[in-house]
């Protein structure tokens, strides 16, 4: 039962123990009605509890490969060869160019 069948036997109910004004010697339709909130009420929370779990298994979040390809810590291996990121007018091996 989803979340929107569930408002609707709820409006169904209250329409139909509090708006209708029929008697009926085998039937309470104000007792059907309120049955039929229940019943519409319980199938809102049932599709609540179904889509929200309260426990969660932390072991089948996480998956640890994934999280290692995200991790910050820094890599065991090092760059072989050195990376010179000073602009090229401040280097000293600068082709002796001046300003």
């Amino acid at each position: 039962m989803r979340i929107g069948v569930g408002i609707a036997l709820v409006t169904l109910g209250a329409i139909i123990a509090f708006a209708v004004r029929d008697t009926s010697d085998s039937l309470n339709l104000r007792a059907l009605g309120i049955i039929i909130m229940l019943a519409g009420a319980a199938g809102l929370w049932l599709s609540y509890r179904l889509a929200n779990p309260r426990t969660r298994d932390e072991t089948h979040l996480l998956n640890p490969d994934v999280e290692k390809q995200y991790s910050v810590a820094p890599h065991e291996k090092v760059a072989e060869t050195v990376i010179d990121v000073t602009p090229t007018h401040l280097r000293e091996d600068h082709n002796g160019l001046s300003k």
